[in-house]
């Protein structure tokens, strides 16, 4: 069974820098960092497989840095130059190497960022 657990949320300035972090357990083939602003539907911001093949949406390449640390079963999500439009529920998801879609998923984390 597939238990993830993420931390690092909070508030921020436009411009500052956050670290997420998502400890994990069991078997992943795939991991990374969705988001979900208010009204808005969830979206893909960065993954990572057990292959170290990263993959980012367009809106945060060059800002945000997802990385893992596999002796703490962890992943990070480092976000620099934050904006306002980055305000979100920040979750993390994983699959098994068996599904094609993300079916285990942390309980979210609060990121704002005032302007």
């Amino acid at each position: 069974q597939v238990q993830l657990v993420e931390s690092g949320g909070g508030l921020v300035q436009a411009g500052g820098s956050l670290r997420l972090s998502c400890a994990s357990s069991g078997s992943i083939f795939s991991i990374g960092w969705y988001r979900q602003a208010p009204g808005k539907q969830r979206e893909l911001v960065a993954t990572i497989t057990s292959g170290g093949t990263i993959n980012y949406a367009d809106s945060v390449k060059g800002r945000f840095t997802i990385s893992r640390d596999n002796a703490k079963n962890t992943i990070y999500l480092q976000m620099n130059s934050l904006n306002p439009e980055d305000t979100a529920v920040y979750y993390c998801a994983a699959r098994s190497v068996y599904e094609s879609s993300y079916s285990y998923w942390g309980q979210g984390t609060q990121v704002t960022v005032s302007s």
